[in-house]
């Protein structure tokens, strides 16, 4: 019984982000202000790893600058869809986050959190139990630096 509950939560749950997933990344009410087609990004978590995301959307662009300069402190969490191969602006990891999801947050569901390094060692796991949809959601990530 225990463990067709835990089975119908991660489904649940991967609904509920597959769901959150699909909406625009500009739903947020954020206008648009004229950005460049794509910035770099670092952020970092709890474990002090960096990782390097790509952003192509002017509003999460925007939004993540202001991030940077102090100018704001809302949805301060990267969460996005993960591609299970290096990108050349992020050699160091065997995965990145697929630009065209990438959102920001304040909470999300447990079930999407994992550290840079985590994610890592079990790669070959995601999109199963573990990150399911290829979400990740890292509660600590904050963003460090744009990389001009």
């Amino acid at each position: 019984m225990r463990r067709g509950l835990l089975k119908t939560a991660a489904l649940t749950a991967a609904a509920m982000l597959t769901l959150t997933m699909t909406q625009p990344a500009h739903a947020h009410g954020t206008a648009h202000h004229a950005v460049a087609d794509e910035a770099l990004f670092e952020i970092t978590d709890i474990t002090r790893e960096r990782f390097v995301i790509k952003l192509t959307d002017p509003a999460e662009i925007k939004h993540a600058r202001d991030l940077v300069n102090g100018e704001t402190t809302d949805r301060p969490h990267v969460v996005g869809r993960i591609i299970k191969r290096s990108a050349p602006y992020n050699p160091r990891w065997s995965y990145h986050f697929n630009p065209a999801t990438i959102d920001f947050f304040d909470m999300a569901i447990e079930v999407c959190d994992a550290t840079i390094p985590y994610v890592e060692d079990h790669l070959d796991e995601t999109g199963g139990a573990f990150l399911p949809g290829l979400v990740w959601c890292p509660w600590t990530s904050r963003l460090v630096r744009e990389i001009r």
